[in-house]
């Protein structure tokens, strides 16, 4: 198994099937901390997530046409082991998990029982465990959902691996060349999600097809201590260092939900425009029913667009048509070209090129392309 996990002095065992393992992101994460503020880096209050590092207009070109690094390690990771594993995970969210074999991945959706998102999660299968790359937030309360699942004959055990380990994300077009000059061969075309452990100067490193964004990209996963030693060696090969509010931006222009705006109890992961996250032939899971059943009767009565305002406006805005509400403005962000947003529409308003009042302005509804939609593309 790759993890770095279940060995640490500092595990704690607060369930049965659950462990949580953590070294303190605050103290060992020191070096990485300083590296980052040699480069610029202003931090959010009370944290050790990089907003900004002064280039943003570099960063984005990066993106389009290079390569930008992001600092993604207050996103969760949960490693799910044991037996049983991936009938669990099979029997929880919304995709197939069963046939995957290791060095294979794929998104996956958890939902409530009645088809109400929680979060979309990466699964990368290895031999003999699963692990999560979950949204920010989210790792303490999906190891609470998961914990409740589990019963005594279960053969599944959880560990959250989120403090004692680091996510980078490369993004762009020239994502695997830089890859490749630091030795990493054999990853131009590689499948979403699959992954394998790499060795870079020395560096036993994750490696993940996936920059969560439709963007190529691949995340890399290290122990802490590794960290500023690997940040390093990602920007002097050529990365350009970029922050969490260029992500942001570059998630809401893409169309990616995020727990807390767009993916709530309020929509389920087919509203959310989440169709590539899920099987429809894989048998009974939790919330099963009520999504199958909006699929066969096409039963969908909104939809996540896009949204290019004429002027910014807050979450949770109405979005009205001819003076009647169509929907809800869920995430706006100010970027170089105005302002961008998501928002959920009633699917018989329209959608793209819909023009829409959203409080005081007004907005083109736009197609994005993290979206996937069934049988509304047809």
């Amino acid at each position: 198994m790759w993890g770095w996990g279940l060995s640490s002095p500092r595990a704690s065992f607060h369930h049965p099937y659950r462990i949580s393992v953590g070294v303190g992101l605050a103290i060992v994460g020191n070096s990485l901390l300083d590296k980052q503020q040699e480069q610029g880096a202003n931090f959010a209050a009370d944290s050790q997530i990089p907003l900004s590092f002064g280039n943003d207009e570099a960063a984005r070109i990066a993106v389009q046409s290079g390569v930008a690094l992001c600092d993604r390690s207050h996103w969760g990771r949960i490693r799910v082991s044991d037996a049983d594993r991936l009938q669990f995970l099979h029997n929880q969210t919304t995709n197939q998990m069963q046939l995957l074999q290791s060095g294979q991945g794929c998104d996956t959706v958890f939902v409530t029982s009645t088809g109400r998102t929680l979060d979309l999660v990466t699964a990368y299968v290895e031999a003999d465990s699963v692990l999560l790359f979950v949204s920010p937030g989210q790792a303490s309360e999906l190891m609470d959902w998961m914990d409740r699942y589990i019963f005594f004959a279960d053969k599944v055990k959880l560990t959250d691996e989120t403090e004692n380990t680091v996510a980078f994300t490369l993004l762009g077009t020239d994502s695997a060349a830089l890859l490749s000059q630091l030795g990493v061969q054999e990853i131009d075309n590689a499948p979403h999600a699959s992954h394998q452990v790499i060795n870079i100067q020395g560096l036993e490193i994750f490696l993940g097809v996936d920059s969560g964004l439709p963007t190529p990209g691949f995340t890399l996963i290290a122990p802490v201590s590794s960290g500023a030693d690997l940040w390093h060696t990602l920007t002097q090969a050529g990365a350009v260092p970029m922050g969490e509010t260029l992500w942001q931006e570059l998630r809401i222009k893409q169309g990616r939900p995020m727990p807390g705006a767009e993916l709530t109890k309020d929509y389920n992961p087919l509203e959310a425009t989440l169709w590539q996250a899920v099987s429809f032939d894989k048998g009974c899971y939790i919330g099963q029913e009520t999504i199958a059943r909006l699929n066969t009767y096409q039963g969908v009565k909104q939809q996540l667009w896009g949204l290019h305002l004429e002027a910014m406006a807050a979450a949770g805005t109405p979005i009205t048509l001819d003076d009647a509400k169509v929907g809800v403005l869920t995430s706006c962000v100010e970027t170089s070209s105005g302002a961008v947003g998501l928002g959920y529409i009633r699917t018989k308003a329209g959608g793209n090129g819909l023009t829409v009042t959203v409080g005081e302005t007004t907005a083109k509804v736009v197609n994005v392309p993290f979206a996937t939609r069934g049988y509304l593309d047809a």
